[in-house]
């Protein structure tokens, strides 16, 4: 890898730990040079005013302020860019469908010619729609926006013996599994973390009240719970 792409990647490697530190001796195992070069690398990053800060013991964090065009991807970038799109038109709501077309068009407008060629001609394929779909009273749709609305809600449920009941609901995320859906979030009444099937739910209202807490601190809480009951279990974090 040139010295000058290593920079950069450097940079990409401080943003996707997002403000989290990350010693001299991971970035050198993700790169494949030794922590001597990365200190070099991280003064040579701040000689021209990165705003990387770094403490022994600890590692580098890039605070705000950088002005540098995000859009620098390579092959593997695109590569996965293309494959997730693929994946929602395969398997996402028909909003999110139309969503990665136009998310692939953007993107390929503003790449030099030779790397829109390579994005386009991408050879990885998600599986096939199934002729199976989403069904439910409530969309997924419904359940996106109650996510972004930061509330609680209020949901009628159907459990798999066939029991109805009323839960207030702290919404965290939600889980696409092909034509599946589950609504993870705290139940007020179990007092316990719950994944919905989203099929199950008959009638959703978003209160006006706020989260006690936020997702992301409801999401700490809950992966701390389930690794907990399934160590097996691989966090992902983006």
């Amino acid at each position: 890898m040139r010295r000058a792409d290593r920079l950069l990647q450097i940079v990409q490697i401080l943003r996707r730990a997002k403000y989290q530190p990350i010693s001299a001796q991971k970035i050198a195992e993700e790169l494949e040079v030794t922590p001597r070069t990365i200190y070099r690398d991280m003064a040579s990053l701040e000689s021209v005013g990165v705003p990387v800060r770094g403490e022994a013991g600890v590692g580098y964090v890039l605070e705000d302020g950088l002005d540098l065009p995000p859009l620098l991807f390579n092959s593997l970038e695109l590569e996965t860019l293309m494959l997730g799109a693929r994946w929602v038109e395969a398997h996402g709501d028909a909003d999110q469908q139309m969503a990665a077309k136009d998310i692939v068009a953007k993107i390929a407008a503003v790449l030099p010619d030779h790397l829109r060629d390579e994005f386009y001609d991408v050879s990885l394929y998600a599986p096939p729609g199934s002729t199976e779909t989403y069904v439910g009273v409530v969309t997924s749709g419904q359940l996106r926006q109650a996510l972004r609305s930061g509330q609680i809600i209020e949901i009628d449920y159907i459990n798999e013996a066939g029991a109805q009941s009323r839960r207030r609901v702290w919404p965290i995320s939600l889980g696409y599994f092909n034509f599946k859906r589950l609504l993870l979030g705290w139940c007020e009444l179990r007092q316990d973390f719950r994944a919905f099937r989203a099929d199950r739910i008959q009638s959703i209202d978003v209160l006006d009240q706020k989260l006690p807490k936020s997702r992301a601190q409801l999401k700490k809480e809950w992966w701390a719970v389930e690794s907990k009951r399934q160590p097996h279990l691989v966090r992902h974090t983006i």
